[in-house]
């Protein structure tokens, strides 16, 4: 088969060299993970491969997908030695998708054979989860192979149970497929068999695996192989108790500053049961506490929801129903106790465990009021297992810290890349059973990123495969935002005095678009004197990142910033929030690319300009810096972490970047500011309103 080969001569800095290997590398990931495979051929020079060698121990693994790579030496150096250090490179850049996603990325589950072999077993225990209403548990797997155990060896959790051919569509990979549908679902995670020790000498092992109630029971199969596996030995099944209980509630601010709406998921439909949600104030006031019912609407997916492969195919599986319900007319800054349930036709009831939340302050209200914001999270297994797309290293952390600074949280932002499930459907579970502790107290609000929303002609702005088929229809449902319509995911939602924009940057915002037209409404309807603080957040960089400096010779997205700079700067938007790219870096205040002040930590008086915060290493693998750093990058770190702003009062926010090893400060700065410091030009005089003299 004739590949696409594309040629690509690597020079200048070495970090620029390092970054343009990294970008063509994950360009190849759609074509490398799913079934196709480029190849490109890298002239690489003398120069940067001395370089390589000293650069190795600080790489970076930062690449999200390989390709096959040949090597061209130029200069005097052997092709051996060339290829040896591309190689230690490539395991550098990619050493993520090495280590953790080697079954991926060879793994080709329609290639699946039934091998099953007598010699082999798997046992599990135990066998029942939740007998006391928990949808956490941890079973012990035992297998054995009385010969032949071998490092390419692994143990897939799949659920449903029936996972054979009997259960595969008809059209499973289309009319043409290349091999009849042995196994017609992807494992939900995976790990080596060789993890318990000695087993490739013994042929016997034993692994722990986490569970988490998804509706549906699990096996555990034993495979050898990844390339063309096939299946030896499969377990009895394991369950749940209570299969079908309302889980991991999820809290979103609603269309008005004074209700809350909670989402969450079962496996009750509505033809067997009614959903609602119960809620009362919690705090011993002077009021008769009289709970408050309402009603939930359900929506939930199918396979022909999807727009592509793997979520339309391998990938799919049934993410259960989605509620959704309000509480409404909320006290402004009261504590209020919440519970979701469900009425079965027989008159019982099913409900979740009491859970706690502080309604949002009334608009304009001088309170405390602390905001974290992050992007790019993802998940992590906690007993060490993999899924796809596995690469989310930080995540776990981040969510940890997090979730113990939650009481001195109001509420959080998650500006896109939200789960990376990338069309493996029961990741969603996986991802809103990590975050509970932050979604279930807290509102919870999200951005759509690429991550969610892009696949070819399906209406995103970028014709990419980055979401696996997804095309944004599970992030839509998952999450309930206050959006008008769930396929244009731009919104506006306010919080005490802060006013915040939510773009879409997976639609068009460019000049003349509709999306152009509501950024500016949005930033316009800001009133000021009740709200001080303008807030504009987008997934993609649409305002300052180095890394795009390097790489494509703008500071962000393409036109992006031509479109937008007018608008920050005409509406005074004090910060502008991005994910995307996997770092923290914050600028100075800054339009067209210069500082307009020399002040770094403390900005006060009349607004200067923008300052642009990327926020995007919350979990996913870390994205390297380039060099040199460019005038207005005031803060750089290459680690995981997330932001926080607190509005004091009316002149008074503190912005915080902390690490998620620690949850301790790494970078912080104030803005002190008064009504009039955003009436009338900007200190840089950029925007003036027009005055006349007539009298």
């Amino acid at each position: 088969m004739n590949l696409p080969c594309r040629f690509l001569s690597v020079k200048g800095s070495l970090s620029h060299r390092l970054l343009v290997l990294r970008r063509v590398l994950c360009e190849l990931r759609a074509g490398a993970g799913r079934g196709g495979m480029n190849a490109i051929v890298l002239e690489i020079d003398v120069e940067s491969i001395q370089a390589c060698w000293l650069a190795l121990p600080f790489l970076p693994r930062v690449c999200q997908g390989c390709a096959n790579i040949h090597t061209r030496a130029v200069g005097t150096m052997s092709r051996p030695l060339v290829a040896s250090c591309f190689l230690l490179i490539l395991l550098q850049l990619c050493g993520s998708s090495f280590q953790h996603r080697h079954v991926l990325s060879r793994l080709r589950t329609d290639r699946a054979l039934i091998g099953l072999n007598e010699s082999a077993s798997v046992q599990v225990y135990p066998q029942l989860l939740g007998l006391k209403w928990g949808y956490v548990g941890y079973v012990t797997v035992k297998y054995q192979r009385s010969s032949g155990a071998s490092n390419d060896d692994w143990i897939g959790v799949f659920s449903p149970s029936k996972f054979n051919a009997s259960a595969c569509l008809d059209d499973y990979n289309g009319p043409n497929r290349e091999y009849p549908p042995n196994l017609c679902t992807a494992p939900i995670k995976f790990q080596n068999a060789s993890a318990s020790p000695d087993y490739v000498s013994t042929g016997n092992g034993q692994i722990a695996f986490r569970l988490i109630n998804q509706r549906s029971d699990f096996v555990f199969a034993l495979f050898t192989g990844v390339h063309t596996p096939v299946l030896i030995a499969v377990s009895s099944p394991v369950t749940f108790a209570h299969l079908k209980m309302p889980l991991y509630p999820r809290l979103a601010q609603g269309q008005f500053w004074n209700e809350m709406t909670v989402t969450w998921t079962s496996g009750y439909r509505t033809s067997e049961a009614i959903p609602f949600v119960s809620y009362e104030v919690a705090d011993h006031i002077a009021l008769h506490k009289i709970p408050s019912f309402s009603p939930a609407s359900t929506l939930s997916l199918s396979r022909g929801d999807m727009c592509g492969p793997p979520a339309s195919t391998v990938g799919w599986r049934d993410p259960g129903q989605i509620h959704t319900g309000s509480m409404k007319d909320l006290l402004p800054n009261t504590r209020y106790s919440y519970r979701v349930g469900h009425k079965l036709s027989d008159n019982s009831v099913v409900m979740s465990p009491i859970k706690y939340f502080k309604s949002p302050p009334f608009p304009g209200e001088e309170s405390l009021q602390r905001v974290v914001i992050f992007g790019d999270l993802g998940k992590h297994e906690r007993d060490g297992s993999m899924m796809y797309d596995d690469f989310q290293f930080g995540s776990l952390n981040t969510t940890d810290t997090i979730t113990k600074e939650i009481d001195n949280i109001d509420i959080i932002f998650h500006i896109g890349d939200l789960s990376y499930a990338t069309g493996y459907i029961s990741q969603w579970d996986q991802f809103t059973e990590q975050i509970e502790g932050m979604t279930s107290r807290v509102p919870y609000m999200t951005a759509s990123g690429n991550h969610e929303r892009d696949w070819p002609n399906s209406g995103s702005f970028y014709n990419t495969t980055d979401s696996g088929g997804e095309c944004g229809v599970l992030s839509s449902t998952v999450f309930n935002m206050p959006v008008k319509n769930r396929e244009k995911f731009w919104y506006s939602t306010d919080y005490g005095l802060l006013h915040f924009c939510i773009a879409d940057s997976e639609h068009d915002w460019r000049k003349g678009s509709e999306q152009y037209k509501w950024i500016e409404e949005c930033l316009a309807s800001a009133d000021r004197q009740k709200q001080p603080w303008l807030i504009f957040i987008a997934h993609r960089v649409l305002g300052y990142s180095s890394w795009y400096v390097a790489s494509e010779n703008t500071t962000a997205e393409p036109f992006s910033r031509e479109s937008l700079q007018g608008l920050w700067q005409k509406y005074k938007v004090d910060i502008a929030f991005y994910g995307h790219v996997h770092n923290y870096e914050r600028s100075c205040p800054v339009y067209d690319e210069v500082c307009v002040t020399n002040e770094t930590n403390v900005y006060s008086g009349k607004f200067n300009a923008t300052i642009h915060v990327v926020a995007g290493g919350a979990g996913a693998s870390l994205t390297p810096f380039p060099s040199p750093t460019p005038a207005w990058s005031v803060k750089r770190d290459y680690d995981y972490g997330y932001t926080k702003i607190t509005a004091f009062n009316r002149s008074s926010l503190l912005f915080e970047y902390k690490k998620s090893s620690d949850g301790q400060v790494y970078d912080s700065f104030w803005i002190h500011r008064e009504f009039k410091d955003v009436l009338g030009c900007d200190a840089a005089n950029v925007f003036c309103p027009q005055v006349t003299s007539a009298i």
